[in-house]
């Protein structure tokens, strides 16, 4: 422990800490994958209720617009008058006499019964249907806190395999550490090999000229690049001009 803690800024970052309330990195990146994978169902449920509600729109349209009634009316009479009193005349109005008819129609219809007949959802139904949707995404931003738990049943179920992890990361860690100081020392002495820049000249001699503007041309870490503070310790070349943090230095 006191040679690795406190951690520094990258190592800190690759880290869950379990008591943290908020979403750290590590955990960000498999939320954000799991939320992507709730897109292709997102489209597909918006795709399903815009295509309803386009074929609720079009049956009815054609409900409104496509009713016809019909409306048919007949009358028909026929009389048939012979005269006169002779045998032939009585024997025509007795046959011909069956003829006479009289009958009214009148019939009414409509294309009602062949119309569709569309009943929409409604904002509660359509609401229903998007709320699994929503219940999973939730899940896949509150995952993060009970996957936290994991390391500690591990633990409590296999404590020797729990020490052997502890052992193999306090090595590791020490093994990034070391490669990691060479890096920087590397990079730090290529940025100093680059001639500065205007920008970079011109704060410098704003703050060798008035030392009080120093509070607003702050410089930040050349390692990790946090602000300076009063507990930065300047390189003690005067050309070079970097300011480290504490935990850099």
């Amino acid at each position: 422990k006191r040679t690795l803690l406190p951690l520094l800024r990258e190592e800190a970052s690759s880290f869950i800490f379990p008591c943290h309330p908020a979403v750290q990195r590590p955990e960000l990146q498999y939320m954000v994958m799991e939320l992507l994978r709730c897109i292709p169902l997102l489209l597909f449920l918006l795709f399903v209720c815009g295509l309803d509600h386009f074929i609720f729109s079009i049956l009815s349209i054609i409900q409104h617009h496509s009713f016809v009634q019909y409306s048919y009316q007949t009358s028909h009479h026929l009389t048939v008058n012979v005269m006169g009193t002779s045998l032939m005349a009585q024997l025509l109005r007795g046959t011909i006499g069956a003829l006479n008819t009289s009958f009214d129609t009148q019939v009414e219809t409509s294309t009602l019964a062949c119309l569709p007949q569309p009943s929409g959802m409604t904002r509660q139904q359509y609401l229903n249907t998007c709320l699994p949707v929503g219940a999973l995404a939730l899940l896949c931003l509150a995952q993060v806190y009970p996957f936290r738990l994991r390391r500690a049943i591990a633990a409590f179920c296999f404590p020797k395999r729990e020490k052997a992890r502890v052992l193999f990361l306090y090595n590791k860690l020490l093994r990034q550490r070391k490669n990691l100081l060479g890096l920087q020392r590397g990079r730090i002495a290529r940025q100093a090999r680059q001639p500065p820049g205007l920008g970079t000249r011109l704060v410098r001699w704003c703050r060798r000229r008035w030392p009080w503007l120093r509070r607003c041309l702050r410089r930040s870490c050349a390692l990790c690049g946090t602000p300076e503070t009063p507990r930065h310790q300047p390189c003690p070349n005067p050309d070079c001009g970097a300011a480290y943090c504490e935990p850099c230095w």
